[in-house]
């Protein structure tokens, strides 16, 4: 799964199946351990119950017998009258018997009494068997996927002295349990897969229980938003760590509140304050050369000059001046301040534009249109705005340079209509470009760094849009899109 992340929901179901199938399977397991280590107990416990019912036969052969006994007479003890066969059928298991040097010397398999192969024990058991308290050694062994215990002890006589090496293979047999294991596993199985079934719907359940209170909070906390009226949250019948979660969000909204209150006023204000600064800055720039003019008038004004009709007229037309850069402050501020007004009506974007390309006179300025009507619904006034606004733009961006060249076009784009304003100017550095559309930037030793966002508040009015390329040294190019609608 992505690491698109599980919901809570889903995780908290997951684990629950999760840990009813390990402990399905743990139990599985424990039971077939446990039944293999009893199958082991009991094999074992049955060897040593034939060995020493077998042993105690035995001697009970020996001492009815009227051969001497002494190691090289065991042979005969044990075939006359078939007395090792007697043994073997009557306690049902093969017996072996080997003299005190680990050579073959009878065995009550038949078959084997006939064969020319010689077996002999391995000299470690008779180490074994020669150097233990109960002189008793058991071996385990697997042969064609069949498990066998071998049991080595000692025959002795009535004084205790080993006379032969009495040896019994024993086949483990552990069918019966092995049938009880399945039968048990297969009703095991049945019983986990209804307690899967129902542990599942459980787990849904409560799953489903444990999350919906937490999701409610999740949800309300996902729409929590700064500058926006918050609902508080209201549940019944959830745990007390989950109120203890719903008082804590109930008292962030209403401190989130509080704070947007603030911040919204400390916001007004620093905005008043950054504009009040900005056109004292602005108009001060006017009034030190104004002040200057007034007193330099003031101190050479003398009623009998002859040219004093003369320097009044510059001096008032200085003052005019002054005055007019005043008055186009005002209007800038005003102007950026209010949200354009749009007066929207069908006109033909190519005519208005080349009709604001044709205000300016400078001759590397060109217009170029793919047709000749391409009809929207705008007002004509804002659109000669923006485009006056970014020629003006691009004529300051190219002082200094050698053969410039502004180039204006107008692309028909389906339901849009596509306005672009392309320089060959000194370009906008990386640094500089997330700061174009900010007000107050601009790159220029005049201005009031407005003119731009001025343009973008009136294309996103449209519900279009504005962006630029540019290029170091290279030039600029401003693209606006706005639909025909």
């Amino acid at each position: 799964m992505n690491r698109t992340k599980l919901s809570l929901q889903n995780r908290v179901f997951l684990s629950m199946v999760a840990l009813i199938i390990i402990a399905s399977i743990l139990i599985a397991i424990v039971t077939i351990i446990q039944y293999h280590e009893q199958a082991e107990e009991y094999n074992t416990g049955r060897l040593e119950r034939k060995e020493t019912a077998i042993r105690n036969h035995i001697t009970v052969e020996l001492n009815n017998t009227t051969y001497e006994i002494v190691p090289s007479k065991l042979r005969y003890i044990f075939l006359y009258q078939n007395k090792i066969f007697d043994i073997s059928r009557i306690h049902n298991l093969e017996i072996e018997i080997y003299d005190l040097d680990g050579n073959f010397s009878i065995s009550s398999n038949r078959d084997f009494t006939n064969d020319t192969v010689v077996r002999k024990i391995d000299k470690n058991i008779l180490d074994i068997l020669a150097n233990t308290t109960d002189h008793r050694y058991v071996k385990r062994e697997k042969k064609d996927d069949k498990e066998y215990q071998s049991s080595y002890t000692y025959i002795v006589n009535h004084n205790y002295r080993p006379i032969g090496i009495l040896h019994l293979p024993y086949l483990e047999d552990s069918s019966d349990q092995d049938r009880e294991l399945s039968e048990f596993l297969s009703r095991l199985a049945l019983g986990f897969l209804l307690i899967f079934i129902v542990g599942m719907v459980l787990a849904y359940f409560i799953s489903s229980y444990i999350t919906r209170s937490i999701k409610t909070v999740s949800d309300k906390m996902s729409e929590t938003r700064l500058l926006k009226r918050n609902e508080k949250i209201s549940l019944k019948d959830a745990s007390k760590e989950i109120y203890s979660l719903v008082e804590s969000y109930n008292s962030m909204v209403d401190d989130l509140e509080e704070s947007a209150v603030k911040l919204a006023q400390s916001e007004r204000e620093e905005a008043w304050r950054e504009m009040a600064k900005q056109v004292a800055h602005e108009i001060k720039n006017p009034l030190t050369p104004m002040r200057l003019t007034v007193q330099m008038f003031e101190r050479k004004f003398d009623p009998e000059d002859p040219m004093i009709t003369h320097k009044l007229k510059e001096f008032s037309k200085t003052m005019i001046q002054q005055i007019d850069v005043m008055s186009s402050i005002a209007s800038a501020f005003s102007d950026f301040a209010k949200m354009p007004t749009q007066k929207r009506e069908k006109i033909n974007v190519v005519d208005v534009v080349k009709l604001a390309t044709e205000i300016f006179t400078e001759p590397y300025i060109s217009f170029d249109s793919e047709g000749k009507n391409i009809v929207a619904n705008l007002d004509k006034m804002q659109i000669t705005r923006v485009v006056t606004n970014l020629i003006k733009n691009s004529i300051q961006a190219m002082v200094d340079i050698d053969n410039p060249s502004v180039k204006v076009t107008v692309l028909d784009k389906g339901n849009d209509v596509v306005i672009s304003v392309s320089d060959n100017g000194k370009g906008i550095s990386d640094e500089l470009k997330n700061k174009v559309f900010e007000p107050k930037f601009t790159t220029k030793t005049s201005g009031m760094g407005l003119g731009l966002p001025m343009v973008k508040n009136i294309i996103e009015a449209y519900g279009g849009v504005i962006s630029f390329i540019s290029d170091e040294d290279s030039g600029t190019v401003f693209t606006i899109t706005l639909p025909k609608k």
